[in-house]
């Protein structure tokens, strides 16, 4: 402004003799420099040595093409940016097997052989179901790591976790994907992800209103992945029908055949009790 401008303290430095203090982390991602990106993925290396000082990249201007200096940071400095970067989910950050981001860069991860690329383009929650990726396929389920894995070698490069888990979050959201009884809590980070089993869903009767004598009553036959969902929503559910009482009923069946016999039963009646007695199947 034009109060720093008349300070006396100001000085002028030339952009070779200049060196930068800071590096904004939005002016890394490709087409944001001049001369920066010169493939669709660079490594570490080449971002320190654009920011070593004595540079000169040529910008168009108007009819003309005008030579611009780039000024010198220091390797510290250019690090800071390039976490940020990633962490902020304008940069893709790839080192042998080890892929990140829009998340912190492990320690030790940051290298000069390690590549920075633009971010990688979302993946549609069709892509991982058995019509498109029939490889991460087993009877209609699988685990998330194994959707991973074989998303990462039909791209041909290890994807990030946050790319992936979109995918799938997005999948559940649209009930294109639940989780099996046995699957581990969602969401998780990538070491979890073996233990998130998922399947395709089973048909379920479309959710009808019926009336109890003068009561309004919602019923649908729920997968485990939707009653988890359910539970979820119950105080939100509480909160909308507020002042009009809501109650729930829980019906719980075993099918198939032969009958389940005495103790499996027996067993999830010692489940059901542990919420409320009056949950007995018999």
């Amino acid at each position: 402004d034009e109060n720093t401008l008349k300070d006396p303290a100001l000085e002028a430095v030339l952009p070779e003799a200049a060196t930068l203090t800071e590096v904004q982390p939005a002016v890394l991602p490709p087409e944001a420099l001049p001369g920066l990106w010169k493939a669709p993925e660079i490594s570490v290396k080449n971002v320190y040595e654009y920011f070593s000082g004595g540079g000169v990249v040529t910008t168009p201007k108007e009819g003309y093409e005008e030579p611009v200096t780039i000024p010198k940071a220091e390797r510290a400095v250019v690090a800071a940016a390039i976490h940020l970067a990633v962490k902020e989910g304008l940069l893709w950050l790839t080192s042998g097997p080890a892929s990140v981001y829009a998340e912190e860069i492990p320690a030790g991860l940051l290298t000069e052989d390690a590549f920075v690329q633009a971010p990688p383009p979302p993946i549609p929650p069709t892509d991982i179901l058995p019509e498109s990726l029939p490889e991460a396929w087993t009877d209609g389920a699988t685990t998330v790591l194994v959707i991973s894995v074989a998303l990462s070698k039909k791209v041909g490069k290890s994807l990030p976790w946050a790319t992936v888990r979109e995918a799938i979050d997005g999948a559940f959201r649209t009930r294109l994907l639940e989780r099996t009884l046995d699957s581990g809590p969602w969401p998780c980070d990538a070491g979890g992800a073996q233990a998130i089993k998922v399947r395709i869903p089973t048909e379920a009767p479309v959710p009808k209103i019926i009336s109890l004598k003068d009561k309004l009553a919602a019923e649908a036959y729920l997968g485990p992945g939707q009653l988890q969902d359910f539970v979820e929503m119950i105080a939100d559910i509480l909160r909308a029908a507020a002042g009009h009482d809501p109650k729930f009923r829980i019906r719980i069946e075993l099918t198939g055949a032969p009958e389940p016999p005495g103790e499996v039963i027996a067993r999830v009646n010692q489940l059901l009790h542990k919420v409320s007695k009056d949950l007995t199947i018999q």
